[in-house]
This record gives structure tokens, sequence and C-alpha cells, in this order.
């Protein structure tokens, strides 16, 4: 019996291939923009042929899609939870990291001008804006109930879905002032706008801060995240190798 390892399978070969192309795509649009990245420079980089590009994406298009993918997979297996972070969309800072994120937050609006004129690519957008919207409805829902633990009862003649959205279009919009180079935003004002639209008031970032804190460890937090993530993994396990 040979103790030769078995080959790698055809699948886990595509699948290696697939992820080198998205990790370069990433650095390649992060770098020269949406605009300005070509797949033969992502290919020589990931160190195949543009043929391979071809192979796993039908364009740029839905390469940059793919990232945006990688990026959501990165971050659950993180466990992060930037939406319950005060603001959750902070694009200051000079590390790598941080300077990865912006670069890449810059291309990304440029892909949003893109397919807000090519109809598929729109619904596309809409389906991977649309965990934004739901998980800050689960914010409105989780910071309610701990503000209602203390005594407090928020009044609104707003649902939580459409606190969500407003939430998002919040944070969106102060992510799009900084990348602007706007300092109208800050911590501040962002904790007091949140506040306002969960019917809150008067709590300052600090106090919306711990709010936070606390309600993001509610069970009905952890079940509802835990949910969205078995969903989005076999959502991913459909999708082709």
């Amino acid at each position: 019996m040979s103790d030769l390892p078995d080959p790698i399978s055809r699948r886990d070969r595509q699948r290696q291939t697939r992820e080198a192309i998205i990790f370069a795509a990433r650095a390649s649009f992060a770098r020269d923009g949406y605009h300005g990245a070509r797949l033969d420079e992502i290919a020589r980089a990931a160190g195949f042929s543009k043929g391979a590009v071809y192979s796993n994406f039908a364009n740029k298009a839905e390469l940059f899609l793919a990232v945006m993918d990688m990026n959501m997979e990165q971050a659950l297996a993180t466990g992060a939870r930037p939406l319950f972070e005060l603001n959750s969309m902070d694009l200051s800072g000079d590390d790598d990291a941080v300077r990865m994120t912006r670069n890449f937050a810059l291309a990304t609006l440029e892909f949003t001008a893109v397919a807000a004129r090519d109809e598929t690519l729109s619904a596309e957008m809409a389906r991977r804006l649309d965990p934004l919207i739901t998980g800050q409805a689960l914010v409105t829902q989780a910071v309610r109930a701990v503000h209602g633990q203390r005594g407090v009862t928020a009044e609104d003649d707003l649902d939580r879905e459409q606190v969500g959205a407003l939430l998002a279009a919040l944070d969106q919009g102060a992510a799009v002032l900084a990348l602007a180079g706007s300092s109208a935003f800050d911590a501040g004002l962002l904790a007091a706008g949140k506040a306002r639209l969960l019917a809150l008031g008067g709590l300052s970032a600090d106090e919306f801060s711990e709010l936070l804190e606390r309600a993001q460890h509610l069970p009905l937090v952890e079940e509802r995240l835990a949910e969205f993530e078995r969903d989005w993994r076999a959502g991913g396990e459909e999708a082709p190798a």
C-alpha cells in the first residue's frame, strides 16, 4: 500500500484556483480601483493564465462580486459583529488592513455606479446589501430589548425593518462622506443620529456603545446570527466551484 498522499481532487484544485484569483483580485481592486483593475494582471498575480480567470468567472463584474462574498465569509469566520459597534463603517486609521478596507470601499463605489446601470448586477448588489438592512433590524430589536430591561420603552411608529433600513443608510452615508474627505461625522454625532432613529434619544456616545455591547449578547441575537451564518454558508456551498 502506497504511503504517498492522495492526489488533490479536481474539485479541490478548482477551488484553490478560484480562491487564489479572488485574493489577487481583491488586492488589485483595492490598489487600482474597479475600472483600473485588469484581468490579465490579476491572473498573473495569482499565478495563472487569463484563461483560468475566464474559466471561473464570466467577467470582471462577476469576479468583483466574488470578492465581496469572500469579504463576508471572512467576517463570519472571525466572529466579528461590526453592526454592534457605534461606527461600524469607520474607515479612519493608517494601518495596512484599514487602507485595504478603505481602498476596496472606493472600488465598491465605482462598481455600484456600474451595477446601477445593469439590471442583473443591480439585483446581485441588492442581494448582498440586504443582510446589512436585516442586520440593522436585528440591532434595532436587540437595543430596544436591552433598553426595555431598564424600564424604558422606545415608542416609535416605525417597525424594526424600517428603522434597520434607515440605520443602514446612515452608516453607508457616513462612510461615503468620510471616503470623500468630509469630517462632518464623528462618534458623538453618529451616536445621536442612531439614538434618535431608535427612538431612544439623549444617549451619549459612550452610553450608546455600552448599550450595543449588551445588546449583541442577547440570546435572540446569537440565534439570528447563527441562522444567518448557516444560510450564508449553505448558499455558498450551492454556488459553482
